[in-house]
């Protein structure tokens, strides 16, 4: 136990206190907004996210006094197999969510009357297993073997979350790869062609989509041309943007986002901004931009390839899901079931995101004991 976890009382403080800060401004501004519509979304939501907001505060106290490195180094092939198990299991056992989807990505808890969304929770398992992959495989990256080897393994992981028919959560998964790719030094030639062999499949994958996920990537880009069908719900999303104006409706204001339906998860971003306006909005981005240059600059002192491979694919995560997210509240990409990091309310994303980041803050702690050591 003593090897990977610290007992010295003073390395409490070596999580990093402006990525805390960043995050916890996030969580605040999202308990707000659910706090202020909980005539809407009710107390639980609120509550569930206040607990698990706490509890993701207790995980980064303690993983910052965990050795990371120890465990990836020792463990990596288990903390992979047991997400593929994981998977499996959600794959056979899942059931599908409220929504009128055909996606079987949830697995009911017995006894507490609640659902978790196991491939939230795995993505920090993917990021610390493909980190170590990576960092195993080295300069020989560009060989074939070796890549084949590394699309084995995100593979497996990829093909296991699309067979639940959670097509938004893969393409989270498929952005942290190819951010990995490109920081492990991949060749831009590799990017191309796999861009150009995607363009070329892409009429026969079509063909593996359910008809509700062609109908809402289709429309995602036009909402206009489905107003009373899959386009409603953005349709409602950007009503609620353009009607918080300026400075918003308030805390207590605000009408719109009453008839949207996911108000606190999904679209959490148009209720926020019917409720505290553009420049709430601008304040808000503005958060998630220093919480990602926050991200990078940890990277750019990581002394293991590892920590700098994790700190990548946890950017990459934020990238994508902020962009999708905000993108399809604003009537301009598809909508895929992507969460706004921190903001949106759910037990397993709010759970998920902060163990995810906890990863950052042991890192961190690695990055100062190693340069006092050297």
């Amino acid at each position: 136990m003593a090897k990977f976890y610290a007992s010295d009382k003073s390395k409490l403080r070596r999580f990093d206190p402006l990525l805390l800060a960043f995050t916890s401004i996030l969580s605040l501004m999202s308990l707000t907004t659910i706090f202020s519509g909980r005539d809407v979304f009710g107390t639980r939501a609120f509550l569930m996210q206040l607990a698990m907001t706490l509890i993701g505060i207790m995980i980064i106290i303690i993983m910052s006094n965990v050795d990371l490195s120890f465990i990836i180094d020792r463990y990596y092939i288990a903390i992979f197999i047991i997400s593929v198990l994981i998977l499996v299991y959600t794959l056979i056992f899942g059931v599908a969510p409220d929504n009128g989807a055909s996606n079987k990505s949830w697995i009911a808890v017995p006894f507490v009357n609640t659902m978790i969304q196991p491939s939230e929770f795995v993505k920090a398992a993917f990021v610390v297993t493909f980190a170590k992959h990576l960092e195993i495989v080295g300069d020989k990256i560009n060989k074939i073997v070796p890549l084949l080897t590394l699309a084995i393994h995100a593979g497996i992981i990829i093909g296991l979350i699309l067979l639940t028919g959670d097509l938004g959560v893969a393409l989270v998964y498929l952005g942290i790869i190819l951010v990995m790719l490109f920081c492990a030094g991949l060749k831009l030639t590799y990017f191309a062609s796999g861009l150009l062999l995607t363009v070329i499949i892409s009429p026969f994958m079509w063909d593996f989509l359910a008809e509700y996920q062609q109908k809402r990537i289709l429309v995602g880009f036009d909402p206009d041309s489905d107003p009373l069908g899959y386009g409603m719900q953005q349709i409602i999303s950007r009503r609620a943007i353009a009607n918080g104006g300026l400075f918003g409706s308030g805390f207590s204001g605000g009408e719109v986002y009453k008839t949207l339906y996911a108000a606190d998860t999904d679209f959490v971003f148009s209720t926020y901004c019917e409720k505290f306006g553009f420049l709430g909005a601008v304040l808000l981005i503005a958060v998630l931009i220093a919480l990602l240059i926050r991200v990078i600059k940890i990277a750019k002192k990581a002394r293991q390839k590892h920590q700098l491979f994790i700190c990548a694919g946890i950017a990459g995560m934020l990238v994508v899901q902020t962009i999708e997210n905000i993108g399809m509240c604003l009537c301009m990409l598809p909508v895929v079931g992507i969460t706004l990091p921190f903001m949106s309310a759910g037990g397993s994303s709010v759970l998920a995101i902060y163990i995810i980041f906890s990863l950052l803050h042991s890192i961190n702690a690695e990055i100062q004991k190693q340069t006092r050591l050297y």
